[in-house]
């Protein structure tokens, strides 16, 4: 499907990221079709019960007052209304309170938006639209610094356990060991964790946060134990469908405790799912940088034979390769003989032309980054290979942290 060198069997000319992009759309698609078949599987009945019923009540209820159902249908279409502004048949907490509208940012700025609480005036639309658009960009920003800290930690406690086992192993001192610079433990200044064992320390992390969080909530909820947990994943994940909503009762036993409880299991439940989603990525962008190898060793020796055919006046992919020097880390291109040719008249080929906009849009790339960043970094030729540039965001801030990301690998 995608090979190396830019071709592709089937779809012209196309690089490694974009058969990558293509690749990950195809497989969401198939996934979303997949998670669409059993979600309508398993729920569909349910929904077809859910109507039947819904239907015998409401003719039971008109014939037994002896109303028509013209009447009653708009009564309930009112109370829809109602309850888009708040209003309850149950005696809830006020909506827009000092404390229900902080519950409200809350849900704002980390994007949860749990439904139950929405602005009803065109002012407070207008205001939601702009207070959210910094609000979840600052929000976005600090789970990425928390990120970074959080891979900081966990790399630094995993490397100390990591040499007290070589240590154990050579049975010498650690007043030794510190003294000799030809040690294996010396040896371990570049050493970084791997993608798979931070999942696996942030998975652990999360399910212990999610259950002892499900402890609270379902008996002072009312919730059972697997709906407890379902209602964190879904308020930790920032999905937020607004079916199940904590703290929203008018009154609780131990109330300031409970609120309390509730904002630090939903603050470090977000962090650490945020955190596990962002680490899943680079896995799951393995799985398609291993996809696509499969898939180039099949067609990568047929597209070369019918695209690397000598020309009249083309530069051939390898000469632009050999003869053409491209720095990124110094941001300088240096040119090979060919450019005389190009100086003199001649023609050059389509594929000579956009290598050199690829340099130029790496050099872009890079001051990018290291704008970003806030000084430069040293991104070796090995990271393109691995499909991991510099980039900004979550995945540049695991960038080089783990060992799957390494430069060196």
């Amino acid at each position: 499907m995608a090979c190396r060198g830019g071709c592709c069997c089937g779809f012209g000319h196309l690089n490694e990221d974009n058969g990558r992009f293509l690749l990950l759309a195809i497989l969401i698609i198939l996934y979303m079709l997949c998670g669409a078949a059993v979600f309508s599987a398993i729920e569909q009945p349910k929904e077809k019960e859910a109507k039947e019923r819904w239907q015998h009540r409401f003719d039971n209820f008109s014939q037994k007052y002896n109303l028509s159902k013209s009447d009653l249908r708009n009564f309930l279409r009112e109370y829809e209304e109602a309850n888009v502004a708040g209003i309850r048949v149950d005696t809830i907490r006020p909506r827009w309170d000092f404390t229900g509208a902080f519950y409200f940012v809350g849900t704002v700025v980390s994007t949860i938006g749990f439904g139950m609480t929405t602005p009803a005036t065109i002012t407070g639309k207008i205001f939601l639209i702009f207070y959210g658009l910094i609000g979840c960009a600052a929000t976005i920003l600090f789970f990425n610094l928390f990120l970074e800290r959080l891979i900081t930690v966990i790399a630094y406690v995993m490397k100390s356990c990591h040499e007290r086992q070589l240590r154990r192993k050579d049975g010498v001192p650690p007043e030794t060991r510190r003294g000799s610079g030809n040690s294996e433990v010396d040896s371990l200044a570049g050493w970084k964790p791997s993608v798979y064992y931070v999942m696996l320390i942030l998975c652990l992390a999360s399910i212990i946060i999610s259950c002892c969080a499900s402890a609270m909530y379902s008996p002072i909820e009312g919730w059972g134990y697997f709906d407890s947990l379902y209602f964190c994943f879904v308020a930790f994940s920032t999905i937020g469908f607004g079916d199940m909503v904590s703290s929203q009762k008018a009154k609780y036993e131990n109330q300031g405790l409970y609120r309390c409880g509730n904002f630090i299991f939903i603050f470090m439940g977000v962090c650490c799912i945020y955190s596990l989603f962002n680490v899943i990525s680079i896995v799951i962008k393995q799985c398609v940088n291993w996809i696509l190898k499969k898939l180039e060793c099949r067609c990568c020796l047929k597209c070369q034979r019918k695209i690397f055919r000598p020309k009249r006046n083309v530069v051939m992919p390898g000469n632009v390769r050999t003869r053409r020097n491209i720095s990124i880390e110094t941001d300088g291109v240096y040119e090979s003989e060919t450019d005389g040719r190009r100086m003199s008249g001649e023609m050059i080929s389509m594929k000579d032309f956009l290598a050199a906009n690829k340099v130029s849009l790496a050099i872009m790339q890079k001051q990018l980054s290291e704008t970003a960043n806030g000084c430069p970094r040293q991104i070796g030729n090995s990271s393109r290979h691995n499909g991991f540039s510099g980039g900004v965001g979550a995945l540049a801030i695991m960038n080089n942290r783990l060992a799957e990301t390494s430069v060196d690998r």
